[in-house]
């Protein structure tokens, strides 16, 4: 991982370090200080953790300058925090070479036991920052405390307001404060807005970082360049072209031990308010007037002004089979495991185009995409309508692909036609490359300053706006799930909401990732 990244900064001429600077050119200040809160649980454990591990071997973050402090209620050492994570840092096929970069990174996190609503944890915690800045020679205010909340939303206030009474920079000599929470954000538009507000209280919006992971994986971040800067995408990305836009998030699982987290969010809470919406943004939203943050999230605010409120008859629920089983879950439980939907956009661009938002658990495959499909060729004379549209694919997970569909002719004598791809499959074109992990990614924005990947305050409230309808209804049982067999495609009714937008399936074609 670390020599194919190094070498792609070498040829464009830039360093690692180069990224640690705010993405506004302010010179690097202080030493860095990176407090996981939340450190004994699964997300530090699986995500937050691993991410910065591999920061540090590919030269993100520098021993002489950053140490990481994790931070939790549960009563350990040092040794055992470090023990806890070196199993997801570690494989068995690891190098020496890896498990010496493991140790030293290991070295450089400190453990702090205390509360969450307590000011002695939290004043020990700023000790020991202070102690570590101290020893790097950090002028008091000159350095940088980034704080990551792996932890639930109903202790983001009392965390937050102890982070602002004990362990705020105690100048403002070029450091900074930044706070990371995760999702989810709330459970409906009230929730989210009295959460916004009480950590508003307490952080300018600059300081604050509401992550969606998302927006760091390297497919939807290609998404605004494979429409800006293609000159052949512009005049086609547009209602006189484009018959519907499927967005897609499947898993071949069920809720495997996290039944009783589930059940309190559903998969529209879960999946669809927050990952595929950003993504409809991305899809659907206008060029910006430039890349600075505010202008990419100011267009993605328009487009969620845009979307009509969603009517019943375009929504169908599901819950597959063996889902109550599990002892967490009510018996009775209305928690839809599976939602399919269509979002209409009421704007010159996208008015007509349905947009259909799909994700369930337990289904008959694994996979998540994007996939754009055209209208019909007008006076096709090559007769060949019944073999599919054209269609643009991208496939953000597993197996990251770009590619489009088209109808070309079939080898041999006769003049028959045949669907095919232009492919850009991401395994063997971009061979040696390492596509790095959402969180990784999100993680070093956070330090640069760059919030364009992450969620603004009125464009959750905007989110929140488009599903809290919705969500009231079935959360007052005025909506059932629709019984469906785990491995199947979901409910039927699904794939008739899908025909009756106007998507036309493709029979016989079949995408085969090309191999090396």
């Amino acid at each position: 991982m670390g020599s194919s990244t190094w070498s792609v900064e070498k040829r464009s001429g830039l360093r690692s370090d180069t990224f640690l600077k705010d993405i506004d050119n302010v010179p690097e200040t202080g030493c860095l200080s990176i407090i996981v809160l939340g450190a004994s649980g699964d997300l530090a454990k699986k995500k937050t953790f691993p991410a910065l591990f591999n920061l540090y071997r590919q030269g993100f973050l520098h021993s002489n300058e950053v140490h990481i402090f994790g931070y939790a209620r549960t009563k350990i050492s040092d040794d055992e925090l470090r023990n806890r994570i070196r199993g997801y840092l570690i494989n068995k096929d690891a190098t020496s070479e890896h498990s010496e970069e493991v140790s030293k990174f290991l070295q450089l996190i400190k453990y702090v036991s205390g509360s969450y609503d307590a000011e002695d944890g939290f004043r020990l915690l700023d000790k020991e920052i202070a102690e570590h800045e101290f020893s790097k020679n950090s002028q008091e205010g000159s350095s940088r405390r980034l704080f990551y909340l792996a932890l639930p939303p109903s202790v983001y206030p009392s965390v937050c307001r102890m982070i602002k009474l004990c362990c705020m920079n105690k100048s403002n000599l070029g450091g900074w404060t930044r706070i990371v929470v995760e999702k989810p954000f709330g459970k409906d538009l009230d929730s989210a807005e009295q959460l916004s507000a009480q950590i508003g209280e307490l952080f300018d919006e600059p300081q604050i970082y509401r992550i969606d992971h998302y927006l760091g994986k390297e497919l939807v971040q290609n998404l605004l360049v494979l429409r800006f800067a293609n000159r052949m995408f512009l005049p086609l990305w547009n209602r006189d072209n484009i018959d519907n836009v499927q967005i897609v998030f499947r898993e071949d699982f069920g809720t495997e031990g996290r039944g009783g987290y589930f059940d309190e969010y559903g998969i529209i809470r879960d999946i669809i308010q927050n990952h595929l919406l950003q993504v409809l943004c991305l899809v659907a939203m206008e060029k910006p007037v430039s890349l600075k943050p505010e202008h990419i999230r100011d267009e993605k605010v328009k487009v969620l002004q845009s979307v009509l409120p969603i009517t019943d008859d375009e929504v169908v629920l599901g819950q597959y089979e063996g889902y109550t089983d599990d002892p967490t879950v009510p018996d009775l439980s209305n928690t839809p495991t599976f939602a399919s939907m269509i979002l209409r956009i009421h704007n010159e661009r996208w008015e007509g185009v349905p947009f259909i938002l799909k994700a369930g658990k337990a289904l008959n495959s694994r996979k998540a995409e994007i996939r754009i499909q055209f209208k019909d060729v007008p006076g096709d004379i090559y007769r060949c309508q019944r073999q599919g549209r054209n269609e643009f694919v991208i496939r953000l997970q597993p197996l990251e692909a770009i590619y489009m569909k088209l109808t070309v002719k079939q080898p041999g004598l006769e003049m028959s036609t045949v669907q095919s791809e232009l492919d850009l499959s991401y395994g063997q074109r971009y061979q040696g490359f390492t596509i790095p992990e959402a969180y990784e990614r999100l993680i070093l924005d956070t330090i640069r300053g760059d919030q364009q990947h992450f969620v603004r305050r009125d464009e959750l409230k905007a989110a929140w706006e488009i599903f809290t309808p919705l969500l009231h209804r079935i959360d007052n049982g005025e909506m059932k799930p629709i019984p469906y067999k785990p491995g199947s495609r979901g409910p039927s009714e699904a794939d008739e909401l899908l025909s009756k937008s106007g998507y036309v399936q493709t029979h016989g074609y079949i995408w085969i990732p090309p191999t090396l």
